[in-house]
């Protein structure tokens, strides 16, 4: 099974769609999933107690992380909102990430470089559970916006594998968000040279996501299955430790 094959697996109630530079297709209208978790905390603790634990060890021997557990009395009122999340990426290169606020924007709200490789993402994908926990220190970083962290520590699924980075939209990253202008669902491929100054085409995940604001310090984004699918669970939290 080819990597794309997998990708369009992972959200089997949609239509796979190739996005092209001039793209007519008409958005795919879904309801929002009725399954989301109201507990913010929930989603949030797996992440912070798998923190740093190695796959092959014992959860009873590892050590937890509970110094990065904000206090629940900081999510009595989180801030919750629909973003558009893309996951986006060569099949030899690495992972990004953009979040938008409107659809039609050709500037993210948001644009990471993760140093996870493209194919190994796709393989965590495949157990059916992705939660990816970027983690700044509040020492360095007090003062600065989590959207404006320049570098992250970056984990997937409890195991530390790398850094993620902000960037600023080039000139490719806006063509290719233009190109999936007519896309609020899907998965598929960008063709060479649309979005890339390479000459592999682009893999590619588009969906709903909810974005949490708990305070300052801990943001999350969590994708939104289309009713009626099991699909694809994957969170992404951005925490600042303290």
């Amino acid at each position: 099974m080819t990597k794309i094959d997998a990708l369009r697996r992972l959200l089997p109630c949609l239509s796979p769609t190739t996005a092209t530079s001039k793209a007519t297709a008409t958005p795919i209208k879904k309801r929002l999933s009725t399954s989301l978790r109201n507990d913010v905390v929930d989603h949030l603790h797996p992440v912070l107690t798998n923190t740093n634990q190695d796959k092959d060890k014992d959860s009873q021997d590892s050590t937890t992380t509970t110094d990065l557990e904000p206090p629940v009395s900081a999510f009595s009122r989180p801030s919750r909102s629909m973003v558009i999340g893309t996951i986006f990426g060569q099949r030899k290169g690495h992972v990004w990430f953009c979040f938008q606020h409107h659809r039609l924007s050709t500037k993210p709200s948001l644009l990471l470089e993760l140093s996870i490789p493209t194919h190994q993402l796709v393989q965590e994908m495949s157990s059916g559970t992705v939660r990816i926990a970027l983690e700044c220190d509040h020492s360095e970083l007090s003062s600065c916006p989590l959207h404006s962290v320049p570098i992250w520590t970056m984990h997937c699924n409890g195991r530390k594998i790398g850094f993620a980075t902000k960037r600023k939209a080039t000139r490719h990253n806006r063509l290719m968000l233009k190109t999936m202008q007519s896309i609020t669902v899907g998965a598929g491929m960008i063709p060479t040279g649309v979005g890339s100054s390479g000459s592999e085409e682009i893999m590619y995940m588009r969906a709903n996501y909810e974005h949490v604001i708990g305070n300052s310090d801990y943001e999350s984004f969590h994708l939104v299955n289309p009713d009626e699918c099991a699909g694809q669970e994957l969170s992404v939290y951005l925490m600042r430790s303290r």
